[in-house]
């Protein structure tokens, strides 16, 4: 049993990791445009980026197929540089996790960063400082409470991540198996002992974001 519980343990942490970095990354930078710009089309942006929230698993995994397949628009431009394309690998699983990420960690951390007071980022500006030294000085630091809360969010979203991942990574044993989807091949194929294993193991990484979340949270309110 325990083969069977390390790899989709092994390879559930580092697809979330992963994707963790790239929702931190580009998660802030959206964010921050969101919380500090007014521009044309910004409404219907927000609504894009929160979508995955609110749409089913499998509805987001059939418009990742449709862009990431051979066929689509971004993977017949990766297919044409690399030569082979992503379906059924782990950056395919990396992209699933992260596509249903990401909204959490932009609305965490647009919260987080409305909530600094302008007038210090004022009195950075007529210091001389620049936007981008404000944010990293001034911005980002108050503001990093509520981004480390987007930050577990995301991280527990991509460890949970089931129907998008199983459309564009596939259930490949030993290959692209997460943790979610073996609880469902071992669900499906009887062995209801592995299932309950997994199963625990999710609950107890799932309460530990929750606690993490929680301690962020309410020290942002404090």
């Amino acid at each position: 049993m325990l083969d069977q519980i390390w790899f989709p343990l092994y390879f559930t942490f580092w697809i979330a990791i992963v994707s963790s970095l790239l929702v931190l990354c580009s998660g802030v930078i959206i964010a921050y445009i969101f919380a500090r710009r007014d521009f044309r089309g910004k409404k219907l942006a927000e609504v894009l980026i929160t979508l995955p929230l609110v749409l089913p698993p499998t509805v987001i995994g059939y418009l990742l197929i449709l862009l990431m397949g051979k066929n689509g628009f971004i993977g017949h431009m990766i297919y044409n540089v690399l030569g082979t394309g992503i379906m059924f690998t782990w950056q395919a699983a990396v992209i699933a996790a992260y596509t249903v990420s990401l909204p959490l960690m932009v609305r965490t951390t647009q919260a987080a960063i409305e909530a600094v007071d302008k007038e210090l980022e004022y009195a950075a500006y007529i210091l001389g400082r620049s936007e981008i030294e404000t944010a990293l000085a001034i911005t980002l630091p108050l503001a990093k409470r509520g981004i480390l809360a987007g930050l577990v969010l995301s991280f527990a979203r991509s460890i949970g991540e089931f129907g998008a991942t199983l459309m564009l990574a596939g259930n490949i044993q030993g290959k692209t198996n997460t943790m979610s989807i073996s609880i469902y091949n071992a669900f499906q194929s009887g062995n209801d002992e592995l299932a309950r294993v997994l199963v625990l193991i999710l609950i107890l990484m799932s309460l530990l974001a929750i606690a993490l979340t929680g301690r962020f949270v309410g020290k942002i309110e404090a």
